[in-house]
């Protein structure tokens, strides 16, 4: 793929109206009031049919694997040709990323992660009772693995456990900086399960499901960010939850070891950053370019100047390059294939680092103005930041890189 297709470009004139009708006339009270954004995105999934789109890719799913299927064959879907299945999920993205990216990073939380860790490792009365409403965003989701004292090594330092009480489980921990923790109805829940004689950092990783309002459990109000205002942040307080094993993903403790299912998990997120960037990228470049040619200083338009064209010029080679990764991730999908982990990292790393680099040079080409509120390039500015940081900082992003090459 080396180009939008026509009809790319129809879903992305449709999904760009929508922004303009739906988003920015909430955008104040998105990133500076208390507006959650889940109503404007139910809306923009009825409105494009994603919500039922979503629902039929289970329905088939299910009855492949009722059938027997194996999951790879149940989750395999026909090649369109075009791109244009996998592109319906990263054009919204793009679009969005313009204006709001907290509500990418809350939307993709809820769909991408949340319910992508029950349909990749949980039973089909679990996907059923779980991941459908999730997937459709008839209800929101929350993926907990963070933990106050343990950040990147999110394995090791962990600290939440469950041990086994009968049949079922008792559940204890905390966990931080968890996108849609304030409101969401469903919950996966990452701990340690407690064995006698192992030592902690030998423990069974496992996930198990956990709905808003259990006796126990306490989902906080909002944290306050330097950016991402429209994704609502939180934490999670778990004190002797008691669960069934219905709750524990897989229902078998080897199946729902958390280690391989965190992977995969984070590889889905991290590949997903290079859209949240394109949008961005392609926002700012917009901005500085019209502000190039209207912003006069000595007597002529600053866009004149060597050192602003060399800024534009640097924002158009980033913004080809990650549009380049997002097409390979687009052919990837509709040839039935997944980037490898190590790849996924640096689609990642390299798409975080140019957003935050070209984000910040739009602040210093509109010079004062970009310090405004006012001018937007410092929200995006703001937003950019984090992507250094969540689904794994820069510096876990190059040790997974690192470690695939050595290990070749």
């Amino acid at each position: 793929m080396i180009e939008w297709s026509e009809q790319h470009l129809m879903i992305r004139d449709a999904f760009q109206r929508f922004v303009e009708e739906e988003i920015k006339p909430n955008q104040e009270e998105l990133e500076h009031g208390d507006l959650p954004p889940y109503g404007i995105l139910r809306k923009m999934y009825s409105t494009f049919g994603m919500d039922e789109m979503a629902r039929t890719r289970f329905e088939k799913q299910i009855a492949a694997e009722k059938a027997g299927k194996s999951k790879s064959e149940a989750k395999r879907e026909p090649r369109s040709g075009d791109g244009g299945g996998a592109a319906m999920m990263l054009i919204p993205i793009i679009e969005m990323c313009r204006y709001c990216p907290g509500m990418v990073t809350a939307m993709g939380v809820s769909v991408g992660l949340t319910a992508g860790a029950i349909m990749s490792k949980g039973t089909t009365a679990q996907k059923e009772k779980w991941a459908l409403p999730v997937l459709t965003l008839e209800k929101i989701g929350a993926w907990a693995i963070t933990e106050p004292g343990s950040g990147s090594d999110a394995f090791g330092g962990m600290k939440a456990t469950a041990r086994r009480d009968g049949d079922g489980y008792i559940l204890n921990g905390n966990k931080t900086f968890i996108t849609n923790g304030p409101f969401a109805d469903t919950t996966v829940f990452i701990c340690k399960l407690e064995e006698d004689g192992v030592a902690p950092e030998d423990r069974k990783m496992v996930s198990f499901i956990l709905d808003k309002g259990m006796p126990g459990f306490e989902q906080t109000k909002p944290m306050r960010k330097m950016g991402m205002h429209s994704s609502p942040t939180g934490e999670l307080f778990l004190q002797d939850v008691k669960v069934g094993r219905d709750r524990l993903i897989g229902e078998s403790e080897e199946q729902a070891q958390g280690r391989s299912g965190a992977k995969d998990t984070f590889s889905i997120e991290r590949a997903g950053v290079a859209s949240m960037a394109l949008g961005i990228i392609e926002q700012c470049l917009e901005y500085c370019v019209a502000y190039a040619k209207e912003r006069v200083s000595f007597g002529k338009p600053i866009g004149e100047y060597q050192l602003i064209q060399l800024k534009l010029a640097k924002m158009e080679v980033a913004r080809m390059n990650v549009q380049n990764l997002i097409f390979r991730q687009i052919e990837l999908g509709e040839n039935g294939k997944n980037m490898t982990f190590a790849e996924a990292s640096a689609m990642k790393l390299y798409s975080a680092q140019v957003c935050t680099e070209v984000c910040l040079e739009a602040v210093q080409l509109f010079g004062g103005n970009g310090y405004m509120a006012e001018y937007k390039v410092e929200q995006l500015a703001r937003d950019a930041k984090v992507m250094q940081i969540y689904a794994g900082t820069d510096e876990m992003q190059i040790r997974a890189i690192a470690r695939d090459l050595l290990t070749r």
